[in-house]
């Protein structure tokens, strides 16, 4: 598997086998996010998120899925702190669950847990959580992981269909967000989806009360605060000009894409 997750180098099925006098340990150091300005983010950790990140919508054409923005430039995550920790009180399910993946060769009816060898803490000296008991099977630490990404998974599905629901309602605009540094460069980053307000204000009383009923009005509008969060990504930088989502910069302006949103169902 090459690198086409986003943070994931070496994601190599585990097993018995291969793995079975290997251990992982766990640690803060997030440093393997380094070269992403960008994460998934399932619906579920709207609320959790809202306060700390921009939440918009990656993809195109008909998928789209919710993304956290995590740096402007490319390869530039402003949310690692010094020494390898996280910069921020929530940390996505995304980054959570790294070292481990799922793989799925059939789109998704079967799974296969996968681990990054890359990963500094996966050793053979016995650090930290073996994978595979004395018996040869999984230990109780696989076990909660599988449980982890299991809930992922379905929290996978729950996020595709609420996307699916604000393609349907046509309340998705493309967006960008301006940046002027202290220097007086001007950025832009594009290549991203947010729900429109003013179309939202047109929706009828039957598809807000179902947006209502389903909890998914509050995603929207957690979704919609979230975007304040560009303007204090000016310190995170250090000293730029305050930012502010628009539709349409000038040509001039430097653009940088966020990363797209993983599709963890699929084998890589």
């Amino acid at each position: 598997m090459a690198t086409k997750l986003l943070i994931y180098e070496t994601a190599v099925p585990v097993s018995k086998a291969k793995h079975g006098e290997w251990s992982v340990e766990p640690g803060a150091d997030y440093g393997f996010s380094r070269n992403v300005n960008a994460v998934p983010l399932m619906a579920v950790e709207f609320p959790s998120a809202a306060a700390e990140y921009a939440i918009v919508f990656a993809g195109t054409g008909d998928e789209a899925m919710p993304a956290v923005i995590l740096g402007v430039r490319e390869q530039e995550n402003l949310y690692l702190a010094k020494e390898g920790g996280w910069g921020a009180r929530y940390v996505p399910a995304f980054v959570r669950r790294y070292p481990f993946v799922f793989s799925s060769p059939d789109e998704g009816k079967t799974f296969t847990l996968c681990i990054d060898e890359a990963f500094k803490g996966f050793n053979r000296e016995g650090r930290g959580e073996r994978l595979f008991d004395a018996e040869g099977k999984p230990s109780a630490y696989v076990e909660n992981v599988l449980k982890f990404l299991q809930q992922y998974q379905i929290e996978f599905r729950r996020t595709q269909a609420f996307c699916r629901k604000l393609k349907e309602l046509n309340l998705l605009e493309p967006m960008r967000a301006q940046l002027t540094l202290e220097s007086g460069e001007r950025m832009a980053l594009g290549g991203f989806t947010a729900v429109e307000r003013a179309r939202l204000k047109t929706l009828s009383a039957e598809r807000l009360a179902d947006l209502a009923r389903t909890d998914e009005l509050e995603l929207v509008y957690a979704h919609l605060q979230s975007l304040r969060n560009f303007a204090a990504m000016r310190e995170r930088m250090g000293g730029a000009a305050p930012a502010a989502p628009a539709a349409q910069p000038k040509p001039e302006e430097k653009e940088r894409k966020p990363a797209a949103a993983e599709k963890p169902s699929k084998k890589r």
